[in-house]
């Protein structure tokens, strides 16, 4: 094998790679799993992106065990920020506040390129959204859910 076959081989991982994190980011837009609204939420705070229009409410429901037991969204906004959204409310379900915000800051920190391989296992799908980091636009998009789960799971 020549090294033009080992370069052309690297080029074709890494254009999957980016076509399967397309696709896993155009599954939760247009697919979401978590967009409804949620009778009789634990926690309930609008969040809001003004640079860019996108607005959500994410509601939250505790279960006995102290674990967020449900998460849901309703709002409009880019594909973006739709979509991590809806990989946020996917990782949560299942885990203490305090894990939620863990990954929260993990999420975070991907964003800041400052996280480990270990890490970003940590956030499954919503680690499709690495690539936003060298997108200073979108970055706030990308954080809306995030943000707002901190706001949130921080004053109550």
């Amino acid at each position: 094998m020549t090294l033009s076959d080992i370069i052309f081989f690297i080029i074709l991982y890494i254009m999957d790679t980016k076509e399967l994190y397309r696709e896993i980011l155009n599954e939760h837009n247009i697919n979401p799993t978590h967009k409804a609204s949620m009778d009789s939420p634990d926690f309930c705070l609008e969040g809001v992106n003004p640079s860019c229009g996108d607005q959500i409410t994410l509601q939250l429901k505790l279960g006995d065990d102290g674990k967020i037991s449900d998460a849901s969204f309703t709002g409009s906004g880019c594909a973006i920020s739709q979509a991590s959204v809806d990989m946020m409310a996917d990782l949560v379900i299942g885990k203490t506040k305090e894990e939620a915000l863990a990954l929260a800051d993990i999420f975070d920190r991907m964003i800041k390129s400052e996280v480990t391989e270990e890490e970003l296992e940590k956030l499954d799908e919503a680690a499709a959204l690495q690539d936003i980091s060298h997108m200073p636009a979108r970055v706030k998009c990308a954080m809306l859910g995030w943000r707002t789960m901190k706001e949130m799971l921080g004053t109550k």
